[in-house]
């Protein structure tokens, strides 16, 4: 079957840490790929053979273009929940198949049943899929091994020892390559619709044994120092909503004391074992010296 045969998949979100390996994976799989972007200008930063489209969440009809043909999207929602029935409408109309990039709010471990206003989105998104009876994988990345850059890397970056609060939290953190990787196999690969897939990384550790596992990439130690949660409350004024910050702290309570919930579901799809911390610390270490640009 030559690519002309096979039908366009729409990749939203396609700037984002998921989204642009995504697209990366399906023109690799000889997948033609769609870009759902809000500004144009961003098309500058996507392949050639990418065909964009301008599109945004929170104006459904303006979808149709790059929907009118494609046979599968990749949906990341970026918006405000209101238009999340209108758009999920539209999907239906035009595609069989949606690969939903969800959270692991159905899992039973602590850590993922603290109260979050994203799972509660998330959730209403995937009743709305099952409602409009599209063909549908969700995907649920459990703690991405790239929240550390936003988490330490400014600290490390200036020398500076990590201050941050439950030091003995366990998580297993997913290579977004990974995430990326089996949203990509879903979209194109017969046999996962109404797959519902929770990746995690391979192993779990503590924030700080994390923060050590840096180090360990830059070859030198960093220092580790344990915060409260009042003081991160006030750091995080301003920068993160207050719901959001009350959320990580209630998980991160919740996982110390116990081994984060660890999967096999990305060997089991891609056939290779996930990605370690440490492999992902290593491939990104001149993120943690040299700004966000060299992530």
């Amino acid at each position: 079957m030559s690519q002309t045969d096979i039908p366009p998949v729409l990749v939203t979100g396609v700037t984002g840490r998921i989204g642009r390996v995504v697209h990366d994976q399906l023109l690799d799989a000889g997948v033609p790929v769609r870009a759902l972007v809000r500004r144009p200008e961003a098309a500058a930063m996507l392949p050639a053979e990418v065909e964009v489209f301008t599109g945004d969440l929170t104006v459904p009809e303006s979808l149709d273009p790059a929907l009118n043909g494609a046979g599968a999207v990749f949906l990341v929602w970026t918006a405000p929940p209101e238009t999340a029935a209108a758009v999920v409408e539209r999907l239906a109309a035009h595609v069989r198949r949606v690969v939903f990039l969800s959270s692991p709010h159905q899992t039973p471990h602590p850590f993922f049943q603290q109260p979050n206003p994203m799972a509660v989105l998330h959730a209403d998104i995937e009743r709305l899929i099952a409602a409009n009876a599209l063909q549908s994988t969700i995907i649920r990345p459990g703690m991405l091994a790239s929240n550390s850059l936003a988490w330490w890397a400014p600290a490390i970056r200036k020398g500076e020892l990590v201050r941050w609060p439950y030091g003995a939290a366990e998580t297993a953190p997913v290579d977004d390559r990974d995430v990326a990787a089996v949203a990509a196999r879903t979209l194109h690969q017969d046999g996962h619709v109404g797959g519902d897939y929770v990746l995690t990384g391979p192993e779990s550790l503590t924030h700080a044994a994390q923060v050590g596992i840096i180090g360990d990439a830059l070859r030198r130690r960093i220092a580790f120092e344990e915060m409260t949660p009042d003081e991160f409350r006030s750091l995080s004024k301003g920068r993160a909503p207050s719901p959001v910050v009350d959320m990580l702290l209630a998980a991160w309570s919740s996982a110390v004391g116990q081994p984060a919930y660890v999967t096999s579901t990305v060997a089991d799809i891609l056939g290779t074992a996930p990605r370690t911390f440490r492999q992902w610390a290593a491939d990104h270490a001149t993120a943690f010296t040299e700004g966000p640009e060299g992530s």
